[in-house]
């Protein structure tokens, strides 16, 4: 079994320095690990202290490896050509959000090469992301995971190992189509309440202490400021979670012959109500 992760001596390759992935690169330099960082835009990285390098490849002498890209073709393709130059025993922690599948397939090709791959995804937003108070979803080898902890736990205030290799990103796709199940509810709920001249705030407070309460209803406001910051990145709608996610959830559903009918709704109209929303937020 490899040692735990020491970083004293290992250096991280940060993949991806978007909403999620900026704060979390912060945390693992503001908790003292070495960073070198990849993005397509390297001015991401301003004021990071961090090494910025332009290709995968330049990152193969990282003993850890964390990717925070848009999906699974990012992922596959960043790792198709880093993997087979890791050492014995590195680590790549794949915190992007991805179909179960994928993680899987990755995961084995990994281990051919006798690199250790998690499927970590997160959850808790960049407020979290800065403060290293994450939710980590962890599937794969659990002596990987033992290995990987001290990294994790730089991000993450929670790590659950959830299973094997996939399961961290079946629980995510699972934690995506909750969250935005309620957050379609609470709109629909807001407009009806609105109709009858009662104003979003009241209903709000209302529901705060019944049975209508929720995450959402408790940050209601999260996903516009969410959607600002992806308009202020440049990154397309359909990269966004309450799009991407939520087709994810629709495959990863019919590649395991599993019916969604809920998420297939969500996927064909929520994305036009919450970006509406933010933009109405925005205007006013």
């Amino acid at each position: 079994m490899a040692q735990e992760i020491d970083r004293t001596t290992t250096t991280i390759g940060f993949a991806g320095l978007g909403n999620l992935g900026r704060p979390m690169a912060e945390s693992l330099r503001r908790d003292g690990w070495s960073l070198k960082v990849l993005d397509q835009e390297p001015a991401r990285a301003d004021g990071l202290e961090a090494d910025v390098v332009d290709s995968p490849r330049d990152l193969a002498e990282c003993g850890v490896i964390a990717l925070a890209v848009p999906d699974d073709e990012a992922v596959t393709e960043i790792l198709g050509e880093l993997v087979p130059l890791l050492a014995a025993e590195s680590v790549v922690l794949v915190h992007s959000t991805i179909l179960p599948g994928t993680a899987q397939r990755l995961a084995r090709e990994a281990e051919d090469q006798n690199v250790g791959l998690l499927d970590v995804p997160v959850s808790g937003g960049a407020d979290r992301a800065l403060s290293g108070s994450l939710t980590v979803m962890a599937g794969g080898r659990e002596d990987v995971l033992a290995q990987a902890r001290p990294v994790l736990d730089s991000v993450a205030e929670t790590v659950l190992h959830v299973g094997p290799s996939g399961a961290g990103a079946a629980v995510k796709l699972a934690n995506q189509l909750m969250m935005f199940a309620a957050l379609a509810g609470v709109q629909e709920a807001l407009d009806l309440a609105g109709a009858y001249g009662v104003p979003e705030q009241t209903v709000l407070e209302a529901v705060s202490t019944s049975t209508g309460d929720s995450w959402i209803t408790r940050n209601w406001g999260f996903f516009d400021r969410v959607a600002a910051a992806y308009d202020e990145a440049g990154t397309p709608v359909r990269n966004r979670p309450w799009s991407k996610d939520l087709w994810d959830v629709v495959a990863a559903a019919r590649e395991s012959d599993v019916q969604v009918p809920l998420a297939g709704l969500l996927a064909q109209h929520l994305a036009d109500r919450v970006e509406a929303r933010a933009r109405k937020g925005s205007s006013s």
